[in-house]
């Protein structure tokens, strides 16, 4: 091979490779006659080379490349015929036929894909690269093919189309590099899997399921090239008939944040079995918070859902607004009051409220649904509204209509939690398992019996069994005797069914929560919390906002 009949000139990092090749010559290389100088960048500007040893200007292209450890090979014209190959290229897999084509010369070359980009780099006249593909000889090379041009005699470029062209493949080996990457991707991989399956175990497995409220969630980790975050969500029944419904997002990624996640969620738990406003228990959780770790912030929302009031009573701490869809479609925003996120602390919460009425919708959802990059949050908000507005079906469908609309992939590069409840409008022969009824309870002592005869002929009307009917009178003859005892006027009891179950709840003024004691034989009071607690299947208390109390107990119903 003559290459005086070629220009070539390497991209800078194989050049500056060239640069520091040995400079000796070997006996055989110096018999193949005259060579131009190929240009080549000098070592340094300030110290030129010592007078005994040539500069790089003066040593031919071909014992450059014979010497350099790269892989090295030249084709020639359109059909990539094989001009020449290194020393470093026959070591690596073995001697090649110069003027085949490279198809047949050259075979290795197919697998990383090479072929066409060799005429991508014939047709343009500008060179193209190939990063860490693997031969297969197993190891990993960046392949680089630029294009050169047949010269005059006077050295210059002929100016030829591209049948005179040829293109210069040069293959540096990053095996190591490309072994260490993947080693390190896998233990990405592993750690993330690690963190996804943490994640999820601390997620409900099965969500509770309200009598008057229909719920579905769901939950997307964020991309494979993204760290797990923090979110969550809950729904937890509190008795009475009452739902709280939860969701939130620690800040940071990764395993240490999916642990300060189950720890918030198991103590939101333990907090909702108080029974307190929304406000306090994010009260307690922001004291938690920073104990956990001082540097690691949650945001949170906190909500209570009473089938009496027919609203969703809340608070929030940093989070984003609860969204809810009337039967119409129109979506309302939840209004303030919202405090800083949980783990700031110094900071009083307070409960707001959204009306939540049959037929309606609420969706409660993390950052990841409508955080974006490239646009402002409110406008994810508001497109998010548009799609709630549009989105019918059951709370899974709308789940996942949402998830739709807000373009979330695999690949998405942030964790989504959404969580739907939905209050639906019961008619007809349905509407007939889900009653209320309520009395004031007006006077002194003659309340009682007023309230037993309410009761008896409600639960009459609602046509329950002999033995539930008897048990809900002494149930409610029971609360109603410890109120009067021990509470103060305004008095209510009321009565409410639901396909699941019968609830008895009685209000009054006073601030005071029962607890069940051990009556002794002797006296003559504390039998009444114990009575109610052994016939019903559950029983709890809770202080009412602006004060006084409610005491509640619950019957399970019998399937037919």
């Amino acid at each position: 091979m003559n290459f005086t009949r070629w220009s070539a000139r390497l991209p800078g990092t194989q050049r500056r490779a060239a640069a520091r090749t040995d400079t000796a010559l070997s006996p055989d290389r110096r018999a193949d006659g005259s060579v131009p100088a190929a240009r080549a960048e000098q070592l340094t500007d300030e110290d030129p080379p010592p007078p005994d040893v040539p500069s790089v200007d003066e040593l031919p292209v071909r014992d450059v490349l014979d010497r350099v450890p790269a892989l090295v090979a030249l084709l020639h014209g359109p059909e990539h015929r094989l001009a020449y190959v290194n020393d470093a290229y026959v070591s690596a897999f073995g001697r090649r036929d110069l003027g085949a084509r490279a198809r047949e010369a050259l075979p290795e070359l197919d697998e990383p894909g090479l072929f066409p980009l060799l005429d991508q780099v014939q047709r343009s006249g500008r060179p193209r690269t190939l990063k860490s593909r693997k031969a297969p000889d197993g190891r990993s090379y960046t392949f680089t093919c630029t294009p050169v041009a047949e010269t005059g005699d006077d050295g210059r470029d002929g100016g030829g189309g591209r049948d005179d062209r040829g293109v210069l493949v040069f293959a540096t080996d990053v095996t190591d590099h490309a072994e260490a990457a993947g080693r390190l991707r896998a233990s990405e991989r592993s750690q993330r899997e690690t963190a996804v399956t943490l994640q999820r175990s601390l997620l409900p497995q099965k969500l509770e399921e309200p009598d008057d409220l229909r719920v579905a969630a769901t939950y997307h980790p964020g991309g494979t090239e993204a760290a797990v975050g923090g979110d969550w969500y809950d729904v937890i029944t509190l008795g009475g008939g009452r739902t709280a419904l939860v969701i939130g997002d620690v800040m940071g990624r990764g395993v240490r944040a999916a642990a300060v996640m189950g720890q918030l969620r198991t103590a939101v738990r333990a907090y909702a079995r108080l029974d307190l406003p929304p406000h306090e228990v994010l009260q307690l959780l922001d004291g938690l918070a920073a104990e956990i770790d001082a540097n690691q912030i949650a945001t949170c929302v906190y909500a209570i859902h009473d089938p009496n009031e027919g609203r969703l009573v809340y608070a929030s701490a940093g989070h984003l607004p609860i969204l809810v869809r009337d039967e119409n479609g129109t979506v309302q925003r939840a209004d303030e009051p919202t405090g800083p996120p949980l783990g700031t602390g110094g900071w009083l919460h307070t409960s707001g409220s959204i009306a939540l009425p049959p037929g309606s919708t609420a969706v409660l959802y993390t950052d990841g649904l409508v955080e974006r990059r490239d646009e402002d949050l409110d406008e994810g908000i508001a497109a998010l509204e548009r799609a709630l507005s549009g989105a019918g079906g059951t709370p899974q469908v709308v789940c996942d209509r949402l998830i739709r609309s807000a373009g979330v992939t695999p690949d998405h590069d942030d964790d989504v939690a959404v969580l739907v409840l939905q209050h639906p409008a019961r008619r007809g022969a349905e509407a007939e398992l889900f009653r209320n009824a309520a009395l004031e309870l007006l006077g002194g002592v003659e309340a009682a019996p007023r309230a037993r005869a309410f009761a008896s002929g409600v639960l009459t009307s609602w046509r329950f069994p002999t033995d539930l009917h008897d048990l809900g009178v002494l149930a409610t003859s029971e609360l109603v005797a410890n109120s009067l005892q021990h509470g103060t006027p305004p008095m209510r009891l009321r009565l409410r069914r639901t396909d699941r179950r019968l609830i008895i709840e009685v209000t009054d003024g006073d601030d005071h929560l029962p607890r069940r004691r051990r009556a002794e034989p002797g006296d003559e009071s504390g039998r009444g919390i114990a009575i109610v607690a052994t016939i019903a299947t559950n029983w709890g208390s809770r202080r009412t906002p602006g004060g006084g109390k409610a005491v509640w107990c619950e019957f399970v119903l019998q399937k037919p």
